[in-house]
């Protein structure tokens, strides 16, 4: 791809991975052709600002590592109702970096 629609994916994206992970990622998205960018760009990455949010507001209930795609983690919590409170409170502070690592991961296997 070309160094200016690269640049706008970072500026779009950049806030959503891990911050180590932005050079693999540039590096990738100048290797790849039109075709798999598009696929690369469609995907749906989620914000960590808004997965904290619902972490706080209903993490409870596991829907938070639901929208990361931990489905188990997510039914295990549900059905703990969040470790009874305290696996809750820790995911406040985890949630983020688990977010940013989940679109990392979705990234690297639209990017294959």
């Amino acid at each position: 791809m070309d160094a200016n629609t690269v640049t706008f994916f970072l500026a779009q994206n950049s806030d959503k991975f891990p911050a180590e992970s932005l050079p693999i990622i540039k590096q990738k998205l100048e290797e790849v052709d039109e075709q798999k960018f598009f696929l690369i760009n469609a995907q749906e990455y989620r914000s960590p600002t808004l997965v904290l949010v619902v972490s706080i507001l209903v993490g409870y209930l596991g829907i938070d590592r639901f929208l990361i795609g931990q489905t188990g983690l997510g039914a295990a919590k549900l059905l703990t109702c969040g470790g009874l409170g305290f696996w809750t409170i820790v995911d406040w502070f985890i949630i983020m970096s688990a977010t940013k690592e989940s679109n990392f991961e979705k990234f690297t296997r639209s990017s294959y």
